[in-house]
């Protein structure tokens, strides 16, 4: 699973991951909850979503949604 602890993770491949944990929510509010069980915190912006690893809250970058 793609949740497991990697250093550095491919932007490409989280984007991937976030478009799946998306489909299967019904709103953004329970999808930003899933993705915090997965130590993620997503904060929509502009553009995309900007995407932070948890509890460091380590700025791994913004992907296009």
């Amino acid at each position: 699973m793609f949740a497991e602890n990697i250093s550095r993770p491919d932007l490409g491949q989280l984007r991937h991951f976030l478009v799946a944990e998306r489909q299967k929510t019904l709103s953004d509010a329970e999808w930003k909850f899933r993705m915090r069980g997965y130590g993620y915190h997503v904060k929509r912006v502009e553009g995309g979503v900007m995407v932070a690893r948890i509890p460091q809250n380590e700025i791994l970058g913004c992907v296009k949604m």
